[in-house]
């Protein structure tokens, strides 16, 4: 593994709009290709990727575009649902959007006739993140600006809802234990709550803010990380509720922290998007410096392979993937 090697991209896919949320799929669609879905000022576009690293008779990526979405303002996060899938006859896609509108969309399209959507209304400020329940899919969580964070049934009907102490960045469900939400605030506490109690039930803090960004690691769910200030931050939750681990890696400020979804020790961060490039940084727990270093006119948004160590960043008019070692 080199240290500290700064890599172009690996490959990149060139887009109609600019780019401000890149999301591949998380979950396992029935398909030996990947979803991923981009969104930029009024559309969100759905597609498939194929890459050499799993499939040698691909040359670099086959990039697919499956159907565009009018979405009519600009989406600023997107969350896949565990429903949709490929190999269903007719196939279905479903997805969450948040909108600078402070609503909350939900698609569900056969890629064929079928193409609906609803539109969830509640937030009063600005919608930061958002994610389905894992297992069935049937709950939405998001977090806002409005000092809140809801939970919502597929008709958009509020079945939760949680006071924060600041804006909430991050909200994450647990993959196997469906009652378990951790919400990130911007002032730097991290809470975990029992959605049956509606109570919290545990909570980290990483005394620094602005708390900009938090992740769940799938891998170990033992595992906290985060980004605030110019540092990422990584808890052990077993251990205490202060970091284990802390470094300073984005000169002005960190935006966004990512686990890899293959390896409990690889993670990505980026860099405030400044005047003309955002740095990705991909950090292994094992390595004193970061093992790769990309940078992106423009970034935002960033997004692990289900299944490959490879994230995505979105930037204007283009898509950039990079592939680390393990």
């Amino acid at each position: 593994m080199k240290q500290d090697s700064t890599r172009n991209t690996s490959y990149t896919v060139d887009c109609e709009d600019y780019v401000h949320v890149v999301k591949f799929n998380p979950f396992d669609s029935g398909d030996s290709c990947s979803l991923i879905a981009y969104g930029g000022n009024n559309y969100v576009v759905v597609g498939t990727c194929r890459f050499q690293e799993e499939d040698a008779e691909v040359e670099g990526m086959q990039y697919k575009t499956l159907r565009t979405f009018h979405h009519g303002i600009r989406v600023d996060a997107i969350a896949w649902s565990p429903e949709t899938r490929l190999d269903a006859i007719p196939p279905q896609i479903r997805f969450c959007t948040a909108a600078s509108d402070r609503k909350l969309r939900l698609f569900t399209s056969d890629l064929q006739d079928k193409n609906e959507f609803k539109i969830f209304d509640g937030h009063s400020d600005y919608i930061n993140d958002l994610v389905f329940a894992p297992n069935e899919g049937q709950e939405i969580a998001s977090v806002s600006d409005d000092h809140t964070c809801r939970v919502w049934d597929l008709e958009g009907n509020e079945k939760a809802h949680f006071v924060l102490r600041s804006p909430g960045m991050s909200v994450c469900w647990h993959p196997e234990e469906v009652f378990k939400l951790m919400v990130a605030e911007k002032n730097g506490t991290i809470r975990f709550y029992d959605l049956i109690t509606q109570q919290a039930i545990l909570s980290l803090e990483c005394e620094q803010t602005p708390l900009m960004s938090a992740d769940w690691c799938l891998k170990n769910t033992f595992k906290i990380g985060a980004v605030a200030g110019s540092d990422w931050l990584i808890w052990d939750i077993t251990r205490s509720s202060y970091p284990q681990d802390k470094r300073p890696v984005h000169i002005d400020r960190a935006r966004l922290f990512r686990w890899s979804r293959v390896n409990e020790n690889l993670f990505a961060t980026t860099g405030y998007p400044g005047k003309t490039t955002t740095q990705l940084l991909v950090h292994h727990l094992g390595h004193p410096q970061p093992i790769l270093t990309g940078t992106a006119a423009v970034g935002s948004g960033l997004t692990w392979h289900r299944t490959l160590p490879l994230c995505a960043v979105g930037g204007d008019h283009k898509i950039f993937f990079w592939v680390t070692e393990m």
